[in-house]
């Protein structure tokens, strides 16, 4: 036991009685009375806590002879104390029921654990209010070790979890946890007790899955390069080769699971961008499968970055061996030619790409601890472990290509008929490459995008003519139907408005179509003429400003011409400021219904009507229309 846990909690006596209170020298006048049913470690550690907090503690013990120097009587402490902490074994707790009328109606904090995972209940905690009905149990600090309260927060976890059925005792334990320097987390009522219970007892429960996945990998590849390397030479030709299995076998295994594994990494997002694009919307569940996989991708590389890192140290080995300097001796003894133009620049480039491989594969496992990502930002963080992560996949998908180089197009590689283990490996990592690959294609990227920010397939939000003619509030669209209660893409994008200060944002109105609006939409669909570009920039040009205000983005290259002239017809509005009125519905008669932008599916269109000073646009998206009137200031 540490010298500090052998010393004495207590101060002195109280005269005239044989109760001992734990008082620190800071303690306020008045200050509540803690009392601690248990002398063990953690009782001893949470009292030193508890004094350095202000607090006086009594500590109870069922043996006080035993330690008379030290303890009271646990009826005395449980007397004293305004809040109890039970400190004890849960198959001790029967041993406390003579406490029932002087722990009447008093906080018990129950602090056990069990000794095994408890699926079917009932808790530690719960057992405890059954035992002490009157008295207000609220279940804490069991996730708490004897050593963070020893240390204080500083060096451990600084959560802990609380439950209880009395909304009152769990508030006087949750000041009493932020006095002592822990973030209390209400996780609700005492039912919860048996989910807290077993957070202590799980064994690396989010590991489970990656680690089985990364043996089972190394067994594998172990295996088939065995097969090819080392049984396959002594049953062919009886040449004796086992000692490549401890270094060089185990080498070439390491970076076949690493890349595997990284791909792994990257594999689930690929499959939950073609689930929602092929259903259309991001609001269906994933299956069970794909959910846990994506959960696991942090463990995944972190496997995968142990298995490089691994197979870098055993490169560094590889010249060491006596084997390779056999090697190396007995080709110099019979003067061949060691300079192979092709084999050193294949050496040289497949060192190289390795090198940056691990090293940005180094920073993903970095970013990936706690402590380094709360000190980014989202973005960031997204472009290291999406885009960076992307660039270290195909790093080494590049080494391990290097490293075949045209080894796959050799007959003598494949050994009992088997193909060299680098073909094998790099299935996965180029499919992962090629589902990304189809994933950047623009019209496949901007149908993806729009599905992200709320866009669905088959429900559209339609509105109709407001009552009144000026509103100046946005509604909420949510109650549209039962089953559709996010807002769509054009909303979201119409919602950043009332953020700015160069616009206010319109109010809608949702409701059944009406006559106006529908025959608004075949005016749309049945337009046939596309005005000429002067307009379409000058409109352009107007709803931009309008929405957004003025120009924030680069003017394009020379190349995108079309791009030049929106951005131009942008910029020559800068400065102006415009304010938006309210939605409404009108047909085609008078104006002229012209499309801006847009493909066959999707676009802005325009009604023009007879005054410049204003002008309506029509955004749709199939059977999504919106009207939305703009007037300047």
């Amino acid at each position: 036991m540490p010298e500090e846990m052998s010393r004495p909690l207590i101060r002195g006596r109280v005269d005239g009685g044989g109760s001992r209170h734990l008082e620190a020298s800071m303690s306020e006048a008045g200050a509540p009375v803690i009392g601690i049913l248990g002398t063990g470690d953690f009782s001893r550690s949470l009292a030193r806590r508890l004094v350095a907090s202000g607090y006086q503690v009594v500590v109870g013990s069922r043996n006080p002879k035993r330690s008379a120097a030290l303890f009271p009587e646990e009826a005395e402490a449980a007397s004293q104390a305004d809040l109890v902490f039970v400190a004890v074994f849960p198959e001790h707790h029967s041993t406390l029921v003579d406490l029932k009328p002087t722990l009447a109606g008093k906080t018990l904090v129950d602090v056990s654990n069990g000794l095994r995972i408890n699926q079917d209940g009932p808790s530690n905690a719960e057992q405890l209010a059954d035992l002490f009905p009157e008295s207000s149990i609220v279940k804490g600090f069991n996730t708490i070790s004897a050593w963070t309260l020893q240390m204080g927060p500083r060096d451990g976890s600084r959560q802990v979890l609380l439950c209880s059925n009395s909304s009152k005792a769990k508030n006087s334990v949750m000041q009493l946890c932020r006095r002592m320097g822990f973030i209390p987390v209400d996780m609700g009522l005492l039912s919860s007790s048996l989910e807290i219970e077993n957070l202590p007892l799980y064994l690396f429960p989010s590991w489970r899955i990656p680690v089985l996945c990364t043996l089972s990998l190394f067994i594998f590849f172990y295996t088939y390069n065995f097969l090819r390397d080392v049984l396959q030479p002594y049953v062919t030709a009886h040449r004796n080769v086992f000692y490549k299995m401890p270094i060089e076998t185990v080498n070439v295994t390491l970076p076949s699971v690493a890349l595997v594994m990284l791909a792994l990494v990257y594999l689930p997002g690929v499959c939950a961008a073609f689930l929602q694009l092929w259903s259309g919307t991001k609001y269906n569940r994933f299956p069970d499968w794909l959910d846990r996989w994506l959960t696991r991708r942090k463990q995944l590389g972190l496997c995968s970055f142990l298995c490089a890192a691994l197979h870098a140290i055993y490169s560094l080995c590889l010249p060491m061996r006596k084997s390779a300097s056999f090697k190396l001796l007995n080709a110099l003894k019979q003067g061949k030619d060691l300079w192979i133009e092709e084999e050193v620049w294949r050496m040289e480039l497949y060192l190289s790409v390795g090198i940056m491989a691990l090293g940005l594969l180094s920073l993903l496992a970095v970013t990936s601890l706690p402590s380094v990502a709360n000190t980014v930002n989202w973005r960031e963080f997204s472009f290291i472990q999406c885009t960076l992560g992307n660039c270290a996949l195909s790093m080494a998908t590049l080494h391990t290509l290097l490293f075949g180089w045209d080894r796959a197009f050799d007959p003598a590689q494949y050994r009992f008929y088997l193909p060299p283990t680098f073909i094998l490996v790099l299935i996965l990592p180029l499919a992962v490459l090629l589902g990304r690959l189809a994933l950047c294609v623009p019209c496949v990227a901007r149908r993806l995008g729009q599905i992200r920010r709320g866009w669905e397939k088959s429900r559209h939000i339609r509105f109709t003519l407001p009552d009144d003619d000026c509103c100046n509030g946005l509604e909420n669209v949510s109650n549209v139907t039962s089953q559709h209660r996010e807002r769509s893409l054009l909303q979201d994008e119409l919602d950043k408005q009332g953020a700015g200060t160069a616009a206010a944002v319109c109010q809608f109105q949702p409701a059944v179509m009406n006559e106006s609006f529908e025959q608004a939409v075949e005016d749309v669909k049945s337009l046939k003429q596309r005005p000429g570009y002067g307009v379409l920039g000058d409109v352009y040009g107007l709803y931009k400003q309008a929405t957004v205000g003025d120009v924030n983005i680069a003017r394009p290259g020379m190349f995108d011409l079309a791009g030049r002239g929106k951005w131009d017809a942008w910029e020559r509005r800068k400065g102006q400021i415009y304010r938006t009125f309210y939605l409404y519905v009108q047909g085609g008669s008078k104006g002229r219904l012209c499309k801006v932008g847009g493909g066959a599916e999707e676009g802005i269109w325009v009604l023009e009507s007879v005054s410049r000073k204003s002008f309506c646009n029509v955004a749709f998206s199939k059977s999504h229309v919106l009207f939305l009137k703009v007037t300047q200031n």
